[in-house]
């Protein structure tokens, strides 16, 4: 099968004058398409790299592929920029891998995500978004508890989430929000920080999805209830976090985790593959955060690293995810394949 990949590199969307260091951040170094293609290919399959932006339509119209494994991320600070590829690929009847356009909307639009989860039941951390600076004032009224975390409505890879987004005072609040609103050129998020543990949930396949792994971000400079995964810590996870996969929370929690994730899965629309963002306060109660139906694929991204605690190598992931959707569109299994399950 001629398998088309398209993706968005670092070094080839331009960077905004100006922009954050971090505009770059959620795109793919060389390293990653490399590896993907080398496991399509062991799979017995040809691979295609058509690219992202402009580049992807050039090639995509002009070049027959059966299938495309799409892991863009889409150009500019739209909240439907995640969309763009899987828009086009439905316009030109083209199968992919991975959520369709509506899901992947709603998911990189935090609010809109949040309101879902809560339509499906779902506990998420009291919100309000801010679109201008003046609207500030109102919060008050909101009875929203310090300390309060802000971020970009419309981001992902933690774009946005740094030490400083936690305000502990209402000076706090006003720089971060004015900080997020200017650099980012998008609504601002503000929701009640939950003390306790950061989780994340790796979800697989389809009818039905499974959990890969419940995995508990772990601080190195020991237990801290405010302890965020920010983009700091991301940059440098091997020097400052560990992971517990299984997390250290009793089983009825994992249990309830687990549950929530699954709920959000199909409540999001999610196909082949998300990961989802979980709070674990101190009360046990589970909060979601956020969801990524378009989760990263390299080695240092949790996915992956996931897989690895568990004992399943990149080739069982990427082959597993890889089947998930072709059997999802109707096309023929692979002859590695192997279960769906884990």
């Amino acid at each position: 099968m001629k398998i088309g990949l398209a993706y968005d590199l670092k070094n080839a969307v331009p960077v905004a004058l100006g922009a954050p260091d971090e505009e770059a951040e959620e795109y793919d170094p060389p390293s990653t398409i490399d590896a993907l293609a080398s496991e399509i290919e062991r799979l017995g399959h040809q691979v295609v790299r058509l690219g992202g932006g402009p580049e992807f339509l050039e090639n995509v119209v002009h070049t027959s592929v059966d299938f495309v494994f799409n892991i863009a991320e889409g150009r500019g600070v739209y909240r439907s920029r995640e969309a763009q590829i899987p828009s086009v690929l439905e316009m030109l009847g083209l199968p992919y891998f991975g959520s369709d356009p509506l899901t992947l909307g709603i998911c990189l639009d935090k609010p809109s995500a949040k309101l879902v989860a809560l339509s499906a039941g779902v506990l998420t951390p009291r919100y309000h978004v801010i679109r201008q600076i003046d609207q500030l004032e109102a919060l008050r009224k909101e009875a929203l508890a310090f300390p309060l975390v802000v971020k970009p409505a419309f981001e992902g890879s933690s774009k946005g989430v740094h030490s400083t987004s936690l305000a502990h005072t209402w000076d706090n609040l006003y720089q971060s929000v004015e900080t997020a609103l200017e650099a980012y050129r998008q609504p601002a998020l503000v929701e009640e920080f939950v003390p306790g543990t950061e989780i994340t949930v790796g979800v697989l396949g389809n009818n039905p999805p499974t959990v890969l792994g419940v995995m508990e971000v772990v601080p190195q400079s020991g237990p801290d209830d405010n302890f965020m995964y920010t983009l700091e810590v991301k940059r440098d996870w091997r020097n400052l976090v560990s992971y517990r996969c299984p997390p250290d929370l009793p089983a009825a929690c994992v249990r309830e985790i687990e549950a929530t994730a699954l709920t959000l899965f199909a409540a999001l629309g999610c196909r082949d593959a998300a990961r989802m963002d979980f709070r674990i306060g101190r009360n046990g109660m589970v909060y979601f955060l956020e969801a990524n139906p378009l989760p990263g694929l390299g080695d240092y991204s949790d996915l992956p690293i996931m897989a690895s605690i568990i004992g399943r190598d990149y080739s069982w992931l990427i082959g597993n995810l890889l089947n998930s959707a072709l059997e999802r569109c109707g096309l023929r299994s692979l002859h590695h394949a192997h279960s769906a399950s884990v």
